[in-house]
């Protein structure tokens, strides 16, 4: 059982049921029924927001416990969610296979995030759009969640560089917001927001 098993086997949703605020802002700009990749869902929050949306959605995660959380919760909302059990350290989705990736607290270790990033950003089709949401290094000084390790949290500018020839960035932000997202993310926190456009 790997570590994201052990916390999704508590009781309850580690980062609640509903989904991260700029996910919410930044859908709009989905075309209705897009198809939706979300990586490092979890326990689904957002995949099945997505999916009640009208979005067809493929979460997909290391943890076989958080998505047969992510299962129960899409029964209870009445949504079709589809789930796959992956590691993003060695997978990829079809080149040009969807409309968006959503990417909200997918904090990836140093060793595989640019390949994984520039991965995910090919399998979007040609002006699918990627919504990202994560720790900013500031974040250390706060307790609100989040790794405490540095080599795990995202500036903006390292994040265009990242996805640089690949996405053309639309929105950029990083600075304070308050968090409330089950016990897993609570208070005070500095992020990195970051929305791109396929090229």
């Amino acid at each position: 059982m790997n570590i994201w098993d052990q916390r999704f086997a508590e009781p309850g949703f580690k980062y609640g049921t509903e989904p991260n605020a700029f996910l919410r802002e930044s859908a709009s700009r989905l075309l209705p029924a897009s198809t939706v990749l979300v990586p490092g869902d979890g326990e689904g929050r957002n995949g099945v927001w997505l999916a009640g949306q009208g979005h067809a959605v493929t979460s997909v995660d290391n943890s076989g416990v958080g998505l047969q959380k992510a299962q129960s919760l899409a029964a209870e909302k009445g949504v079709s969610l589809q789930t796959a059990l992956v590691d993003l350290a060695d997978w990829s989705p079809e080149p040009a296979s969807v409309d968006a990736v959503v990417l909200i607290y997918v904090h990836l270790p140093n060793s595989i995030r640019l390949r994984a990033h520039r991965a995910l950003a090919r399998g979007l089709k040609p002006g699918g759009w990627l919504i990202l949401e994560a720790f900013h290094p500031q974040q250390l000084a706060h307790r609100s969640g989040g790794p405490q390790d540095i080599d795990m949290l995202y500036t903006p500018e390292q994040l265009t560089a990242e996805f640089a020839e690949l996405l053309q960035p639309t929105w950029v932000w990083q600075g304070e917001t308050t968090l409330s997202e089950g016990p897993g993310h609570q208070g005070l926190a500095h992020v990195t927001r970051w929305l791109g456009q396929r090229i």
